[in-house]
């Protein structure tokens, strides 16, 4: 956390209603492009003219291109608003290194802002950091959302450091984050019926394809390759035009995959590999360069998967009596969680830890 965030003497205030309207459009901008820019954070920023209005948001859209900051100065520029900047919003603290591009937080004191509101503190050990001190510093008003009370700001917060979760766990520990998803029916078996693949909506199916964009990784086992011979690959939404090659890790414990189905998975764009430790799961993940792992499989590796400890959060999408499903989140450590940028998952706002169903 950067020093910059540890203050006295700032008296806690209601969040002004044109930076909660800023967050919700920097947040929005930046989930577009969750899954698209690993070994980077997602990161969103909006502009304001002095009466609050937005002039332009912007995202990073992947690894060596601008950062959010940048890309929506740059769009000030181009749309001619720059004179009128006064606010910047964004839902990670800029940057204050330079790595493949520029500094942030240099490139904002270029212009007339000298607002700055913060999502989330930088996470990363690894980089200088400072960009909150560096703007301070230079006579910016920098503040961060846990600086303002009240349910708004405590929500936007979650957003924002779920964004950022996969990110900070990679950082900090060279591991990916890991999410488990499960579908049980009315009898709580995994098993679809004879002659189909799943037994969930299609509203379900949609979230399940939402996630595999969002993740870069997809993790499975061989048990589930030899049942379904599942694709794993994005259908029912839109896919990161121009992404990197997808993870594709298959667990065994013989070390054996089918060879037709890996030759099939990589034509579909996947990096294929094999874990036949399932306690190795996490660095070998990380080490691939993958942020988040979503993990689609059968009752073998999940039970594995649960008794190891080796996830980050669970979700259960449960099939009711009449028909209707329930979509619920377990949190394995702490409160913060990618899979809060999904508005239909239950994720009751305040929980620290609650158990798997």
């Amino acid at each position: 956390m950067s020093a910059g965030h540890a203050r006295t003497g700032i008296r806690a205030q209601e969040l002004p209603p044109h930076i909660g309207h800023a967050f919700r459009a920097a947040v929005a901008d930046a989930v577009h492009h969750v899954g698209a820019t690993a070994p980077n954070p997602p990161v969103g920023c909006a502009i304001l003219d002095a009466a609050g209005a937005i002039l332009c948001t912007g995202a990073h859209h992947r690894a060596g291109t601008p950062h959010a900051e940048a890309r929506a100065i740059a769009l000030c520029r181009e749309l001619g608003l720059i004179e009128r900047a006064h606010t910047i919003v964004v839902t990670l603290e800029p940057c204050n290194h330079t790595g493949r591009t520029g500094p942030c937080s240099q490139a904002i004191m270029g212009t007339p802002i000298r607002t700055v509101w913060i999502g989330a503190a930088d996470p990363n050990p690894n980089v200088a950091g400072g960009g909150a001190d560096y703007l301070r510093d230079h006579g910016c008003d920098v503040r961060f959302l846990s600086d303002v009370t009240g349910p708004e700001a405590a929500g936007l917060a979650r957003q924002c450091r779920g964004l950022i979760a996969p990110f900070a766990r990679l950082t900090r520990t060279g591991r990916a984050w890991i999410t488990v998803k499960q579908a049980l029916d009315i009898n709580g078996s995994m098993v679809p019926p004879v002659g189909r693949t799943t037994f969930t909506s299609a509203a379900a199916l949609d979230l399940a394809h939402r996630l595999r964009r969002a993740t870069d990784a997809v993790v499975t086992a061989t048990g589930t390759i030899a049942a379904d011979r599942p694709g794993l690959d994005v259908r029912r939404v839109s896919d990161h035009p121009g992404r990197r090659a997808r993870l594709l890790v298959a667990c065994t414990t013989r070390g054996q995959v089918d060879a037709a189905y890996i030759a099939q998975a990589e034509a579909r764009g996947f990096d294929v590999r094999t874990c036949t430790d399932i306690t190795h799961l996490p660095d070998l993940l990380g080490q691939a360069g993958a942020m988040w792992a979503l993990v689609e499989a059968g009752p073998t590796l999940l039970s594995a998967l649960r008794m190891h400890d080796i996830w980050d959060d669970w979700l259960t999408i449960g099939v009711n009596p009449d028909g209707t499903e329930t979509m619920g989140v377990a949190i394995r450590d702490g409160n913060d969680t990618p899979l809060c940028l999904f508005p239909e998952l239950d994720i009751p706002k305040g929980a620290t830890c609650f158990q798997v169903s």
